[in-house]
């Protein structure tokens, strides 16, 4: 939650993650899983407690916090800036093994641990902090941040698939 809460840029609003007691309020909103994890979630509610917009993703995606954004613009009718990438638009990586990915997703530490295994070199790319890396995902999924995405060599695999990663680089 604080890496995503960073993320964001340090937002005004609050947020609320469902530590303890443990899955009260992904219950209570219906999006606690039987095996004791939840969705990932959010809950747009305004300053009145209505919710005003639901997104849900399974634990592996990632939801698009440009979209939050336009949310809560439009619900407080004030202008929302989602911090973005100041530096000059770079060329993505075209070849090689590229991993487009975020810090905080637990698929994306599991696929470095992973490549560092192997020692297979690779580059990485965070799609929150490059807005092209992240359009690229977006064309290549149909419109999902799906992290991580290898891009190998042309090829692609969405989301840490160990098989498929073996087959195309050991």
């Amino acid at each position: 939650m604080q890496a995503w809460a960073k993320s964001l840029g340090g937002i005004s609003f609050p947020l609320l993650s469902d530590f303890w007691p443990h899955g009260r309020v992904a219950d209570l909103y219906g999006v606690f899983r039987q095996d004791g994890s939840s969705e990932r979630a959010i809950f747009v509610i305004d300053s009145e407690g209505i919710i005003r917009d639901i997104d849900i993703h399974s634990m592996d995606d990632q939801p698009d916090n440009g979209e939050l954004f336009d949310i809560l613009q439009q619900l407080n009718g004030k202008v929302v800036t989602y911090p973005q990438n100041t530096e000059k638009k770079t060329e993505l990586p075209k070849a090689g093994v590229v991993m487009y990915c975020t810090r905080w997703c637990p698929d994306c530490r599991t696929a470095r641990d992973w490549l560092a295994y192997h020692a297979i070199p690779y580059q990485e790319v965070d799609v929150n902090a490059n807005p092209e890396a992240a359009a690229f995902v977006r064309k290549l999924t149909g419109g999902a941040i799906i992290t991580p995405t290898f891009d190998i060599n042309g090829k692609y695999i969405f989301d840490f698939d160990e098989e498929k990663l073996q087959e195309l680089l050991l």
